[in-house]
């Protein structure tokens, strides 16, 4: 099994001077307690012992626009870590197609993976739900699937043949090529990543037959149905393999159990509570939003809950936090039911220090990775009609 890293670039204390900046209140003008700068370093930082660690692979994320996660081009960022590493694969969790023009989109990844000579990129993608970043991008949200559809359309047709063109009713191609061309034996059509948040997203991914890539919202056993039925529709109505997923956790490895606790106990709800900011989940925005009903419905839930509910529960549940020991056991749990082909965690998230990411991270390279990337794959989920 392999198993990688991503980087989230999170400036968790400015969310409040940013949510009064936004608002136009007098406390927005203070400050920054963490520069972005000072973000970045670490980032790079961290990025740069991931393979020196031993880790398999470096990935990110696309945001932008608030403290969330502050990498607004994954395909750059990847780049810069592509020249000062020589092993490790790459790969995106996830580029937002409806926010961009396919055709950047394809050259962006035909261009990394020429970088990259060899080395595997993971070409994730999703079609996003923060309301901010669609208008800061202009980009109308209600016809998100649509987008998302022609521009997977695109990047596919520009990945296959040398000249393409394209007619849908959001983007209008001539007969085009790519310059550079995709580099010979390039495995870019084999390594299309599909996450999805909304369980009704889940057979665009098996219809269009891109792999399933989860970063978990829900408890794992609810994860493990959805890809059982992805695979069922893979195999049933199209006579396609099942496919193995690639998993992304959030990690907290201490020497004991009650220390890594305590720092799961912090990190993660931030971490919970930095989402549930950025995507508004408590707003009205999301209610008759087309192609966003799974939210709609979850938001009145969150709504509904009662003072002192403890919604950071799931991301406990979720995630993998403990001694090397108890990290490895989680581990292999969630490896067993999902049969997933590579493992990705987040080391650094919230408040979290430079210092106590990279002890952790430390840890988990020193005495958890060398067992995880020796897990025998287990058989993916398949659901039989």
């Amino acid at each position: 099994m392999k198993v990688g890293v991503s980087l989230f670039a999170q400036n968790y204390v400015d969310w409040d001077r940013y949510e009064a900046a936004e608002a136009g209140l007098p406390e927005g003008r203070a400050p920054q307690l963490v520069t972005d700068a000072q973000i970045y370093r670490e980032q790079f930082q961290l990025g740069r012992l991931v393979e020196p660690m031993g880790f398999d692979s470096l990935w990110t994320v696309e945001h932008h626009f608030t403290p969330y996660t502050m990498i607004n081009n994954p395909v750059q960022f990847l780049a810069y870590f592509a020249g000062c590493t020589e092993r490790i694969d790459m790969g995106t969790m996830i580029v937002v197609l409806p926010w961009h023009d396919p055709v950047q989109v394809a050259e962006g990844f035909v261009a990394l993976d020429h970088m990259l000579d060899g080395r595997r990129l993971k070409v994730g993608m999703g079609r996003g739900l923060g309301l901010r970043e669609y208008n800061g991008l202009r980009a109308p949200m209600d016809k998100s699937r649509e987008l998302f559809k022609e521009s997977l359309d695109v990047l596919r047709a520009s990945l296959t043949d040398e000249w393409f063109s394209y007619e849908g009713e959001f983007h209008h191609i001539g007969r085009t090529s790519l310059r550079p061309r995709p580099r010979p034996g390039n495995h870019l059509l084999d390594d299309l990543y599909i996450a999805w948040g909304s369980p009704s997203s889940m057979p665009v991914a098996a219809h269009e037959n891109c792999k399933p890539l989860f970063i978990p919202q829900r408890l794992w056993e609810e994860h493990k149905r959805e890809l059982g039925e992805y695979n069922q529709i893979r195999v049933e109505q199209h006579g396609w393999k099942p496919e193995r997923p690639t998993v992304v956790c959030w990690v907290y490895c201490a020497e004991t159990d009650a220390e890594a606790e305590e720092g799961a106990r912090q990190y993660l709800p931030e971490y919970g509570d930095s989402a549930l900011r950025h995507y508004q989940f408590l707003g009205e925005h999301l209610q008759g939003l087309k192609g966003y009903e799974y939210y709609a419905q979850m938001a009145k839930l969150r709504a509904a809950l009662p003072p002192g509910f403890d919604a950071a529960s799931i991301y406990l549940q979720n995630n993998i936090w403990g001694s090397p020991t108890t990290c490895l056991e989680k581990l292999e749990r969630i490896s067993t039911m999902m049969g997933a082909d590579e493992f990705v965690a987040v080391f650094s998230y919230g408040s979290m220090s430079l210092e106590k990411a990279e002890a952790s991270m430390r840890l988990f390279a020193k005495e958890v990775l060398p067992k995880t990337q020796g897990f025998a794959l287990a058989e993916p989920p398949l659901l039989v009609g």
